[in-house]
């Protein structure tokens, strides 16, 4: 296969868009039974990121694997962008990551070049993690894939799962939104190289320094949004706190272009499936439709959504500011009243 061929017009779905929607996991997670291990802190009877469990008293291994079809034609961002992605999982539960290994899915008649700067492009970000990569595992099929399987370390008392928000919290998010529109957008030739760049770029920036800032403050809850959307992951976060969530729409920074793609119906079909898993528990009455769709579009390597003690908010931003200068506040956790609304957006 020639070196100069397009990744992603090797497979159908690119990034995260290829997730199975959040509904039909949790049907095909019904009725399983598991063994009861107390050191077991967080396992997937939860929706969270990532397994975490307890080694010692002061120790916590947290667990995660992610992978996905191309979402970049360059090999080396293609790589870069799926450890980025991998790694998050880890920075949104407050841990360290320490080890990866890799996963990876390839033609046979793939390029060895291609295969090699797929791999390095996933080392470079591991290393730049303060990780390692130690191994993985390969095997052959039809399209691509790529992605790492990342331990890492936090104390068992500072664990942060998407279920602990607090009514009064204030929610900030750390990235802007509309990558799985433009990168739709990319690979149909429909924006310029700038336009691409900037989003793989977005995709290839760690969650390090929001996690970083974070971990400093009164945090009672953390998410990344990825291929649930906005919407799917503020549907579990409301859901594990018994809460509802309150959003406002322009308070999100938005990728150029991205609002007016979705207006042109430049949409990924991971949209639709977030759509109907979360809208019947949200109201965005109100709400433009190419805004709505931002807001289910599913984002690969997406920003931290972070839920704050409202008292800490102002100095949690400041922190960020330098170094997540797309952090923004976003909205806050409420009381839910019988019958309303999981999510609701301004």
């Amino acid at each position: 296969m020639s070196e100069d061929v397009k990744l992603t017009k090797l497979a159908a779905c690119a990034g995260c868009g290829a997730k199975v929607g959040a509904g039909e996991l949790a049907k095909l997670f019904e009725g399983f039974e598991q063994p009861r291990d107390p050191n077991l802190l967080v396992g997937f009877d939860r929706a969270d990121d990532a397994a975490v469990y307890r080694v010692s008293d002061d120790v916590a291994l947290v667990q995660t694997l992610d992978f996905f079809p191309p979402i970049a034609d360059d090999p080396f961002v293609f790589g870069a962008i799926a450890a980025t992605n991998a790694l998050s999982d880890i920075y949104a539960m407050g841990g360290e990551p320490k080890t990866a290994l890799n996963i990876m899915m390839i033609p046979e008649d793939l390029d060895p070049g291609t295969v090699r700067e797929i791999l390095r492009g996933g080392a470079t970000k591991v290393a730049e993690a303060g990780a390692i990569v130690c191994g993985g595992h390969s095997i052959y099929d039809r399209e691509p894939k790529y992605g790492m399987a990342v331990t890492g370390l936090v104390h068992p008392r500072c664990i942060l799962t998407n279920a602990g928000a607090h009514v009064g919290d204030a929610l900030i998010y750390t990235k802007p939104l509309g990558i799985g529109i433009v990168t739709t957008a990319a690979k149909a030739g429909l924006v310029g190289r700038a336009a691409a760049d900037e989003v793989e770029s977005l995709m290839m920036t760690l969650n390090r320094p929001a996690r970083d800032a974070m971990v400093r403050y009164r945090v009672h809850a953390c998410t990344d949004v990825t291929g649930f959307a906005v919407m799917g992951h503020m549907l579990e976060m409301a859901q594990g706190a018994d809460a509802a969530i309150e959003l406002e729409a322009a308070a999100f920074e938005l990728l150029d272009g991205a609002r007016d793609l979705a207006a042109m119906g430049i949409v990924p079909a991971g949209a639709y499936r977030n759509r109907r898993y979360a809208e019947d528990a949200a109201d965005l009455s109100g709400i433009p439709l190419d805004m709505a769709d931002v807001l289910f579009d599913p984002q690969t390597s997406g920003g931290l959504m972070i839920s704050v003690d409202p008292a800490d908010a102002s100095a949690l931003l400041a922190d960020l500011d330098p170094v997540v200068p797309a952090a923004r506040l976003v909205g806050h956790v409420v009381e839910r009243e019988p019958g309303s609304s999981r999510v609701r957006v301004h």
